[in-house]
């Protein structure tokens, strides 16, 4: 998701604004505020021409912890920004063609990575002007070549779809799924807390309910001690439970923006 148009993101994408959009029926988000304001490779008379979004976003997640939206949420920016207790991940440890240090703050336990830069040949520096790196004052510790070509660049990173503007901003996909996994583990430990604290009266929906962390189900299933095989959305278009996990509560992205307008004009009513 973003608040402009990612013509390049091959995945299913979202235009909206971070600070606004509604986050209900999600279980964790993870944030990447703009960097530039933070980024050693930013001039300093130039870091003020770009927002800080890191409080605010903040905030905005664990007000959607609070309120039940989300119970998880990450946060990646660069060494340097104002992250909370961060861990870092380092590309070298993970074998990437670039050591691309990034932070990860977490309302969760993570673990981050050692660094090992051991490896024989430089990594590739993707970041400055297309292509290429020349006239520009190279990164504390950088001693690689100025010049790089995109592929050497998506190789390098572990992302072949982005050209080199973007690559520039990406995170590597092995990060994602080092965090990921760990996000999955605490996933399955509310599965187990949850099967744990099941009541002991009720029938298999209730249980299987509880497993999939739809509790409110589970307790109305009990009660009528049937199933809840079907369900609709606000528009009446009835709804689509995947073979594993939970109930949407809407049948589209348009359907949980128009709940989350409705919510907010009764709020301030």
């Amino acid at each position: 998701m973003d608040i402009e148009p990612q013509p390049y993101y091959p995945f299913p994408f979202v235009q909206a604004d971070a600070l606004t959009v509604d986050l209900s029926g999600y279980d964790v988000v993870a944030a990447s505020p703009p960097c530039q304001r933070f980024c050693k490779a930013t001039p300093a008379d130039r870091r003020d021409d770009h927002p800080d979004l890191v409080d605010p976003i903040r905030q905005r997640l664990r007000d959607a912890v609070a309120r039940g939206e989300i119970w998880g949420y990450v946060i990646e920016n660069v060494p340097g920004a104002p992250l909370e207790d961060p861990i870092k991940i380092c590309g070298d440890t993970l074998r990437l063609g670039v050591r691309r240090h990034r932070l990860f703050e977490s309302n969760l336990p993570l673990y981050g990575t050692p660094c090992h830069h051991d490896r024989s040949a430089p990594s590739v520096p993707v970041y400055g002007t297309y292509n290429q790196r020349g006239g520009r004052k190279a990164l504390e510790g950088d001693s690689s070549p100025l010049a790089y070509t995109t592929e050497e660049a998506r190789e390098a990173m572990g992302i072949d779809w982005l050209p080199w503007p973007y690559l520039t901003q990406a995170i590597p996909p092995p990060f994602t799924m080092w965090i990921g996994v760990q996000l999955l583990g605490h996933a399955r430990h509310r599965v187990t807390q949850a099967t744990r604290s099941q009541p002991s009266r009720g029938d298999a929906t209730s249980r299987q309910n509880l497993v999939t962390g739809d509790e409110s189900a589970a307790h109305e299933g009990a009660a009528r001690g049937s199933s809840v095989t079907t369900r609709t959305c606000r528009c009446g278009k009835e709804l689509i439970r995947p073979d594993t996990g939970r109930w949407p509560r809407h049948c589209s992205h348009a359907c949980r923006q128009a709940a989350y307008r409705d919510r907010t004009k009764r709020s301030a009513a």
